[in-house]
């Protein structure tokens, strides 16, 4: 079995504060993860992370978002310096507990044709998990055919990995325990984009990546099921129970 899971970037970060972690929140996470890896609850393991206050500010900063790209050299440092850090926290929590988690970085891999149609290579990624590790990606910036570079959300990499490495079960674990309807209740299952538009606003901080709509749009896009969740619900998910929202 080969789980695919995406710690976003508001659940690991204080995201309205620039570069500001969440230490307690991050290493509940990488209680969760170490103990699942040690059950065997969730067999081969990717893990993706979102920007949240490392990356996003710095791509706001710099006008960049998933359609609108740079060619200034400082801009995507920033960006992609800022996400190698917060890639080394997430990491340096995960070996604490004995998780061999290796970085894979998309900028050094991944770009888009003039139409923004993504190649990312994963064959690293399979060896990777053949070899027994645990590849950690995140939302970064990507070369983009006649933008320069652009910014490849978390949400998307998890699309493209799940089906590249023919993911069992996809978890989207966000500060939202799923997609909510008007009164904030949970949806329980999501199977077209149309039932729950009305009720995807825009996220309520910096966000250059489209906040729950652009993660509903891409995980509906997945053969895999997949769940969206809240952090009191990672255990579960690791465990291999329903929570939160699933999309089909």
């Amino acid at each position: 079995m080969t789980t695919v899971l995406k710690l976003g970037g508001s659940v690991i970060t204080e995201k309205d504060r620039a570069e500001t972690l969440d230490g307690p929140a991050l290493d509940a996470a990488a209680d969760a993860i170490a103990d699942a890896l040690a059950s065997d609850a969730v067999g081969r393991l990717v893990i993706v992370h979102g920007g949240g206050s490392f990356g996003h500010h710095h791509a706001d900063a710099h006008g960049v978002s998933t359609t609108d790209g740079t060619t200034d050299h400082v801009a995507v440092t920033d960006v992609h310096g800022a996400m190698t850090t917060l890639n080394r926290f997430v990491r340096s929590r995960l070996h604490d507990r004995d998780v061999p988690a290796v970085p894979v970085h998309p900028l050094s891999a991944a770009s888009r044709d003039a139409d923004g149609n993504l190649s990312l290579p994963t064959a690293q990624v399979e060896t990777l998990l053949d070899e027994g590790f645990v590849p950690v990606l995140h939302g970064d910036g990507v070369a983009h055919a006649g933008e320069g570079v652009t910014v490849l959300s978390g949400d998307e990499i998890v699309t493209s990995l799940a089906a590249s490495v023919d993911a069992d079960r996809v978890g989207l674990c966000s500060t939202v325990p799923g997609v909510l309807d008007a009164d904030d209740d949970v949806i329980p299952t999501v199977e077209s984009f149309d039932a729950v538009a009305d009720v995807l606003g825009a996220s309520d901080t910096t966000d250059v990546s489209g906040g729950m709509a652009g993660k509903v749009q891409e995980l509906l896009a997945l053969a895999a099921p997949a769940s969206i969740f809240g952090p009191e619900a990672l255990d579960g998910f690791l465990d291999g129970e329903r929570v939160g929202t699933l999309i089909e």
